[in-house]
């Protein structure tokens, strides 16, 4: 089962394919067809997919999905920048001061919220080839998936403080869920994660070579799937660990306890401060204080915020908060200068406002958490009521 082939030759955002098993049961495949954007995810990916994920979720004769990216660099990279860069620059033209002003701000991530909410919640198996890149918005369709496959070419991560933005797509929820504070770091930082630390870290579930792939759809195809799909979940782990293979620790693991200690504190100053006095000639260390330094003082602060305050909070909630964060931040924060000087100048020297720590105080950040709407009129205050199943533990 190769479905890379007819990829480089259809212009659809996303592939859909159903494959009939031994059985006569079918698998669902989707894959992101955009390799020349790393399949970074565009408004249009995201309602494409989230409709056929909810046809195939009441379609009984689909035993289990697939979600792969397009090419061999990446599964999906992120989020459509260029578009939503655009569409931030429009709202600050026409002198908009109601963060609901930016339409296509507004529509993009209520509907990739509610796709990877969906992904979360999802009542059948989701295998996803997490293979290459894996960042921002491609762990929000990876995170919830009930089998996350590593290779070792993966490569996960949540950089959005370089771009002025915080890791959304549920990154509140995901990143604070690690133990130790490790979350933290990784959002403070960007630090990347091998196969063997997204593992460790809870973010990917098993191993498998990408040599390996063309065995395991072989192998999906050949499998009697039945009606139950607790049993194909067990049935899809067993023929997954039974390729899968030991790997080394990874920089993460290698370096967890001084991660925890940097992390340890309660006031992000001192965690921020911790980080960026570290001694270390470690590379992985060296650019994750890099990184730091560089990036947005106001991301990391939202960072902070939305990571306590996820802590109490459901998964549908923490996407409900995201939102309206995410919505000030397309409205005034970092995030279109952040993207200017990545990838639209490409000079890399982006001007932060507030350009430290001590202008990004807490009560700084507590305007975005402020809703434009009356209470329970959020866009996705419906979110969890249509789903078919619990979410991923």
């Amino acid at each position: 089962m190769n479905a890379a082939d007819p990829i480089v030759q259809d212009e659809a955002p996303v592939l859909f394919e159903e494959r009939e098993t031994a059985n006569g049961k079918r698998i669902g495949i989707a894959t992101l067809n955009s390799p020349k954007t790393l399949n970074g995810l565009s408004l249009d990916m995201a309602r494409l997919l989230d409709n056929k994920l909810h046809a195939w979720a009441d379609d009984k004769n689909i035993a289990l999905v697939v979600l792969q990216g397009a090419g061999e660099k990446a599964f999906c990279a992120g989020g459509d920048l260029h578009s939503l860069y655009r569409s931030m620059v429009d709202y600050r033209e026409a002198g908009c001061r109601d963060i609901r002003e930016n339409a296509y701000a507004s529509n993009f991530f209520a509907v990739e919220y509610r796709l990877d909410y969906r992904i979360h919640t999802y009542p059948k198996p989701i295998l996803c080839w997490g293979h290459g890149i894996v960042m921002g918005g491609g762990i929000g369709l990876m995170a919830g998936a009930s089998h996350r496959v590593v290779t070792e070419r993966s490569k996960l991560a949540f950089p959005e403080i370089t771009i002025g933005l915080y890791p959304d797509v549920g990154g509140s929820w995901l990143l604070q869920r690690i133990p130790g504070r490790v979350g933290l770091f990784l959002a403070l930082t960007g630090a990347p994660l091998n196969a063997s630390d997204a593992i460790h870290a809870g973010l990917a579930d098993v191993y498998v070579e990408s040599g390996k792939r063309d065995e395991v759809f072989a192998s999906l195809l050949s499998t009697d799937w039945s009606n139950d799909s607790t049993a194909n979940a067990q049935t899809l782990t067993q023929l997954l660990e039974a390729r899968t293979t030991s790997l080394d620790a990874g920089p993460l693991q290698q370096h967890r306890e001084q991660v925890q200690a940097m992390c340890a504190w309660h006031d992000l100053d001192e965690v921020v401060g911790a980080i960026r006095v570290m001694a270390t000639n470690d590379p992985w260390l060296v650019s994750a204080r890099d990184t730091l330094a560089a990036g947005s003082p106001g991301s990391a602060r939202l960072a902070f915020e939305l990571q306590r305050r996820a802590a109490s909070l459901t998964l549908a909630d923490v996407f409900r908060m995201e939102y309206i964060a995410s919505l000030h931040c397309a409205a005034h924060g970092d995030f279109a200068e952040g993207i200017r000087a990545l990838l639209i100048d490409k000079d890399r020297h982006p001007h932060w406002r507030p350009v430290g720590l001590s202008e990004a105080t807490t009560t700084w950040a507590s305007t975005f958490f402020e809703a434009p709407w009356p209470e329970g009129e959020h866009p996705l205050v419906n979110l969890g009521n249509e789903h078919h199943g619990a979410q991923k533990q």
